[in-house]
């Protein structure tokens, strides 16, 4: 085989580049690809080169692959046999692939696996990664890993050369001599910092000697918390870079059995859908994601959620006691009891801090928390700034014509002033007390105060702990506090405390596109009260170091949990008896369980982790103490400071009492301090989270990338027209492309009758296969709202345009399939403004904005925004979204429905359905139609290009012309369909 010579000039450079060493490119041979080293030629250059040029010597004929070079740019082949062609890269460009894929690549992460094993809610996670330096250096590794807020660390280690490096967990003050001296040499001292709504993130690195193999090893634990009636495992997946063996394995174990389960990944694609796969019997689960390198999907980095949520089988007893070496869990979630009446009042800051985008979601939550409110509910609103004001005197019910009037009033909150939360929350004191003291509260119903504020008090009052001393000395035990802290300018340790004090909770607001959103998940997980004053009681000579045992308020789809340790010498049976109020009696469940039995079930199972009920002990018992301390007196804190920071030094846990001190190898830092962030601090370095980082995304089709190597300031934007070699290059002008217009061709194809159609400026066609005819100029582009597959057709489509819209259309329902959708058209825009998708059988709504979608299942909200990955897999239904936006829902034998983003002129969604033939004969709507009988005319004599179409008696004019179909994203494609307005 003849050698190839091929010379590579540089043109322009945009800054001096020096080039050393060898470079890696990608040549092919027919279907062949060879990786070859191109050395840069150390001789003098033939006569008439100069030192721009680069020699490639190759044993193979040259083909190149590309479609892109710099401008002037030329190539010279020597030697007989060789080819010529277009090379894609440029020597600045190679030196700059170069040194990145050097920096990346030298520490190469080998394996990456996570084992979650989770027994009876507690989860026990380890996280290992397996490094090996490939540089003939010294390289710098770093192990990152993002873990729930809600888990504490266990165990952390590296293994360097067959050498363990632990990390030790400390007091926090014995290790704050480290800690202290590393702030004070400018480094950085924290391993764990918050980086979210949910998460914190742990970060290590270590010097790596060439060839040398590290592996790190991080355990965490937490309890899943069942909200709005399930439980959910969150785990990330970032390991950075491509990984020659990645894995993960999620085993749950719940006796009482799993009646639910999904998985959501925001990084998981079409192609990786094999590498998962789930098992499930009635008390075990296993799911395991192992993609495979001989399948092709490991080729693209990682980086996202993988989210499992679940719930498990109940009873009207609703407790189940589990024993496991000495320990039990008392879990109680009973089913099948009414919701207690509530009495609310909801005080909101309107302050100038709230002005703009959070007043705007306040009063979009509050509207939407409103509508949800019960007949037999009571209510007010209090709005307040430097001023106070009740929207009524009294609290009243939540009659249609009340929540109406609610509602307009809640639309015209405006912000500004100051912030008087001291006077809005003794306001909202009297107002309860005057409703009880009139009789107006009915007896047993439940009186909630929830506060929503973004700042610290300014005006009136304006000491803390003044506030939720008079607050609390109002309230006395007989309301319920729930404070909501807006953004990370408020004060969220007094919030915290004000709510504890009165037997609430705290919860953080992000400021973000879905606070609104956020605002109503809250609202739904106290909407529901099911039992008051529920306490716990056990046989005094079974049990022992029995966790809190009496709680104020059990909300339905949530549980509560109590554990404890056995005496030695305890009955061979555990009994409960659990007593509550329910809205108009006195109610007690009793349960019972066998020692024996529960000890021998989970003694021999690989796919749980031992003595791990214990540890539940521990970690629950830890977190109550640091809850405790919150709203405790001043002696009170020493007493619980101390039982927690012993609990968590023996069960080695990192809390915000202990810190962990990471160990290095010699001649590093020696050691690092590692501890728990703390709800005040914000994520990130800055104090704010970007308020909606989609709100000034760029609109219009989508133009050309560009690499920055081809842009010069002060010039044209420029992409190289193809080539013959040794001709000049054409250079077309991009900013002169991106404002044309998009055009169609003059010519398509009818996909029924195999016939070219010209597009005629009027929009109608002429058949070109008759007679010739001369070319007119293409009209605009357009892109139909909806494009139908019509019944018995594989490739007819229809094209719907609405003309005429007034308010929300049904668009279909099909009752047998247990679909219906509903959408706002404007026909201004020609858009929808949302469209809505409610899957009846699954009670499961999916509502699309411009914005965001929102899913909601079981009073339970997931925004996800727009072409962001999602691969959700769920009983009966699967959810996916792509980078395009598409986001798709289909199931097993039913019609999939699509929703995707318009990025052209407007703004607004597109609707798709795929597996048309699903639909039942029942199907209606003002695009269900079309799915019944449909009787399609002859052509007319005038023009073949127009027909008539009959549904369900009513005659539709179809015309056949060229679209554009947005199906697969932006930009779309072009199709031929018949056209019929609405």
């Amino acid at each position: 085989m003849p050698n190839s010579h091929l010379s590579l000039t540089q043109y322009m450079f945009l800054s001096p580049v020096k080039v050393h060493g060898t470079f890696t490119v990608c040549l092919s041979e027919a279907t062949a690809v060879f990786g070859l080293e191109i050395p840069i030629s150390q001789k003098p250059p033939p006569e008439g080169w100069d030192s721009k040029h680069v020699l490639i010597h190759s044993p193979l004929p040259l083909k190149f692959r590309s479609n892109l070079l710099a401008p002037g740019a030329k190539m010279k082949a020597l030697g007989p046999g060789c080819t010529c062609g277009i090379m894609l890269v440029l020597l600045s460009l190679l030196a700059v692939l170069h040194a990145t894929t050097a920096q990346k690549n030298d520490i190469s992460i080998y394996s990456f696996t996570v084992d979650s094993k989770v027994s009876s809610r507690f989860a026990h996670t380890v996280v290992t990664s397996r490094v090996v330096n490939r540089a003939e250096t010294v390289q710098e590794a770093t192990f990152q890993v993002e873990l729930p807020k809600r888990a504490f660390i266990t165990n952390f280690s590296m293994i360097i050369e067959g050498v363990t490096y632990p990390g030790n967990i400390k007091e926090k003050a014995a290790a704050q001599e480290q800690y202290s001296a590393a702030v004070a040499r400018g480094e950085s001292a924290g391993l764990v910092k918050a980086t979210g709504r949910k998460t914190e993130q742990f970060q290590v690195s270590v010097n790596v000697a060439p060839a040398a193999k590290v592996t790190f090893e991080l355990v965490y634990e937490e309890l899943l918390k069942r909200q709005l009636g399930v439980y959910e495992l969150l785990l990330k997946v970032q390991p950075q870079q491509l990984v020659k063996h990645l894995q993960m394995d999620i085993h749950i174990f719940e006796p009482q059995g799993i009646s639910f389960l999904e998985t959501e990944s925001t990084f998981m694609t079409s192609e990786l859908a094999n590498a998962l796969t789930i098992s499930q019997n009635k008390t075990k689960a296993h799911i395991q994601f192992k993609p495979q390198k001989t399948a092709g999907q490991l080729d693209k980095v990682l980086d996202g959620n993988f989210i499992v949520r679940y719930d498990v089988n109940r009873t009207l007893s609703g407790g189940s006691i589990q024993i496991e070496n000495g320990y039990f869990v008392h879990y109680f979630a009973p089913e099948g009891l009414p919701t207690i009446p509530k009495n609310v009042i909801f005080v909101i800051d309107k302050s100038g801090s709230m002005s703009g985008r959070k007043i705007q979601q306040t009063r979009e939550a509050l509207i939407k928390i409103l509508d949800d409110l019960k007949p037999n509910d009571q209510f007010n609103l209090i709005s307040f700034s430097g001023d106070v004001t009740h929207w009524k005197p009294l609290l009243v019910p939540a009659s249609p014509e009340n929540v109406d009037q609610a509602k307009r009033y809640a639309a015209n909150i405006e912000a500004q002033g100051g912030t008087n939360i001291n006077d809005a929350m003794l306001t909202a004191v009297r107002l309860l007390q005057s409703a009880n003291q009139k009789e107006l509260l009915s007896d047993g119903s439940v009186s909630l105060i929830i506060l929503l504020t973004d700042g610290d008090p300014t005006v009136g009052e304006t000491s803390p702990a003044r506030i939720q001393k008079n607050v609390q000395k109002a309230i006395d035990g007989q309301y319920s506090l729930f404070c909501l802290g807006f953004g990370f300018d408020v004060s969220y340790v007094f919030l915290e405390k004000l709510a504890l004090d009165n037997g609430g909770l705290a919860r953080r607001i992000y400021e973000d596109s879905d606070s609104a959103l956020q605002l109503q998940d809250f609202y739904q997980e106290v909407a529901n009260p099911l039992l008051t004053a529920v306490t716990f009681e056990y046989p005094d000579n079974a049990v022992d170091k029995v966790s809190q045992d009496n709680f104020r308020l059990l909300f339905k789809g949530s549980e509560i949990v109590v554990v404890g340790k056995l005496r030695d010498q305890s009955p061979d049976a555990l009994s409960a008896k659990v007593r509550g109020q329910l809205h108009m009696q006195n109610i007690t469940f009793q349960t019972e369980s066998s020692v024996a039995e529960q000890e021998k079930e989970f003694q021999s199972p690989k796919y749980i982790f031992h003595s791990f009920m214990e540890r539940l002990w521990a970690y629950l018992t830890i977190q109550q103490l640091l809850e405790q301390m919150v709203s405790a007196s001043d002696a009170e804190k020493q007493a619980l400071e101390t039982r927690a920071l012993n609990l968590s030094l023996s069960y080695s846990f990192v809390t915000p009492l202990t810190s962990m001190v990471v160990t290095k190898p010699e001649g590093e830092q020696r050691s690092e301090v590692a501890e728990k962030p703390v709800e005040t601090s914000p994520p990130g370095p800055s104090r704010r989270i970007p308020s909606d980082p989609w709100r000034n995304r760029l609109r219009g089709p989508p133009k050309a990338p560009l690499h920055p190597l081809y842009h010069t300031p002060g010039e044209p934007d420029r992409m190289l027209a193809p080539s013959i070699p040794g001709e000049a290059l054409q250079v077309e002008d991009l900013r002169a492309r991106d404002v044309a217009p998009a055009r169609a061709p003059a010519v398509a194809s009818d996909p029924v009758t195999g016939r070219l159609w010209e597009r005629k400026a009027s929009g109608n066609s002429t058949d070109l296969s008759q007679r010739a005819k001369a070319t007119s100029s293409p009209a605009p582009m357009q892109a139909p709202p909806v494009i139908l597959m019509l019944p018995g057709q594989s490739v007819n489509r229809l094209c719907v345009d609405i003309k005429h819209s007034q308010g929300p259309m049904k668009l279909l329902s099909d009752p047998d399939q247990g679909i219906e959708v509903t959408g706002q058209y404007e026909t201004e825009k020609a858009q929808f403004s949302w469209i809505e998708v409610t899957l009846k059988n699954l009670q499961l709504q999916v509502r699309a904005s411009p914005e965001h979608v929102v899913v909601t299942q079981n009073r339970r909200n997931s925004a996800y925004k727009w072409k962001e990955m999602l691969f959700s897999m769920m009983p009966g239904l699967n959810m996916t979204m792509d980078k395009t936006g598409l986001l798709l829902l289909s199931s097993t034998d039913k019609v999939t429905v699509g929703l995707l983003p318009w990025d052209g002129p407007g703004e607004g969604l597109r609707l798709l359905l795929r597996d048309t033939d699903r639909f039942s004969s029942h199907v209606n709507g003002t695009l269900g139609q079309f799915y019944q009988d449909v009787l399609w005319g002859p052509p007319t004599e005038a023009d073949d290009s127009k027909r008539t179409l009959r549904v369900q008696g009513r005659d539709y004019s179809a015309t056949r012309l060229v679209k554009l179909d947005y199906q697969e994203g932006s930009p779309g494609t072009e199709i031929s369909c018949w056209s019929v307005e609405l």
